[in-house]
């Protein structure tokens, strides 16, 4: 009787590790045991690298997740350099700077703004909206009048760099909603022509900043913040600040942000999608894999022109990224030293 048991059982178990395919059984075999690996702070882009500095300072001394991230963002946000995050982010086609961003903590709470002008750390404004209003989402100027009565100072966002770049672009004054356009110079006769010093993955190569940290406390918190897509229609809005596009976290089971061509991450739900799969046991490249994946099916011509990443950590610290094309990198902090400061190259599909 005692072997017939063990028989049963035995047969059992084989047909359940049977039933698993695709990348869901390959992700379960890859899941490992072992220490929680936090404090940690992944972010994405090259710039990630100097955006998670500031955020480790607050998670070393034991801080919030959810302070880490804004901080860490505010760097880019800031940054004269940056023409696609915050203060000198190129503007939409009638010269106007608008800035998407949003927030989201361990309890699910979450902020954003869409649409708003004026304000250089506008991630500071969406936690404004979690924590002081009813609501999730401001957009335009409603959102503007929030943040001037909350106490943010009202300044020009365009720069004279980027204003430049704009008035080049006016002489053509051709909209194509081109990822990272901004990698491409104008001459005189306005036609574009690439610069070998751009290529996608380099210091000119930014685009949204999505950023997911754990604290010592193993809670995970979120921001993404943009200025959008260059010279994009005046009112257009990506994914960045809509919860569960840009940017999505569950304390279950971990967080995803995205990056590239806003609109197909909107079709997918791709944040909240990565973690939905990296609920149903996907490692979290696997489960980045698996959204590019929905991109590429629903339109694969589209996909070989455009580039979209999906960056994602579970709750043992374990992290992944997926991409497009070739040339996303995301950075990853675990420690002050040197060794501990990485920035990993994404995995991509063409």
């Amino acid at each position: 009787m005692n072997s017939r048991r063990n028989f049963l059982r035995t047969a059992a178990l084989g047909a359940a590790v049977l039933s698993l395919d695709g990348p869901s059984a390959i992700a379960q075999s890859k899941k490992t045991s072992g220490k929680v690996k936090k404090p940690i702070v992944l972010s994405t882009w090259d710039f990630g690298i100097a955006a998670n500095k500031a955020a480790w300072e607050i998670l070393k001394k034991g801080g919030r997740a959810l302070d880490a991230v804004e901080a860490g963002v505010h760097v880019p946000e800031s940054d004269p350099d940056n023409h696609t995050v915050g203060y000198s982010g190129y503007p939409d086609r009638d010269g106007r700077v608008t800035l998407d961003a949003c927030i989201m903590d361990e309890f699910g709470n979450c902020g954003s703004v869409a649409a708003l002008e004026h304000i250089v750390h506008p991630i500071s404004v969406a936690r404004k909206v979690m924590e002081k209003t009813p609501h999730v989402m401001l957009v335009g100027d409603g959102a503007l009048q929030f943040a001037l009565e909350n106490g943010f100072k009202k300044e020009n966002l365009l720069t004279p760099e980027s204003e430049k770049a704009w008035k080049e672009w006016l002489k053509k004054a051709e909209y194509k909603p081109v990822i990272n356009i901004e990698n491409k110079s104008y001459d005189s006769k306005g036609t574009t022509a690439f610069s070998p010093l751009q290529l996608p993955g380099n210091v000119y190569n930014h685009d949204t900043i999505g950023m997911i940290a754990m604290d010592a406390q193993g809670n995970i918190s979120g921001a993404c913040t943009t200025s959008g897509m260059a010279f994009k229609l005046h009112g257009r809005v990506g994914d960045s600040p809509i919860i569960g596009a840009g940017l999505y976290v569950d304390n279950e089971i971990g967080g995803a942000t995205a990056t590239g061509v806003g609109e197909e991450v909107i079709r997918v739900v791709g944040s909240f999608l990565v973690v939905e799969l990296m609920r149903q046991g996907y490692s979290p490249e696997a489960a980045c894999k698996e959204a590019v994946m929905r991109i590429v099916k629903k339109k694969p011509e589209k996909a070989k022109e455009i580039q979209i990443g999906f960056l994602a950590m579970n709750k043992k610290g374990e992290h992944g990224a997926y991409c497009l094309q070739q040339g996303f990198s995301y950075a990853v902090t675990t420690g002050d030293a040197p060794e501990q400061q990485q920035l990993i190259k994404g995995k991509h599909y063409f």
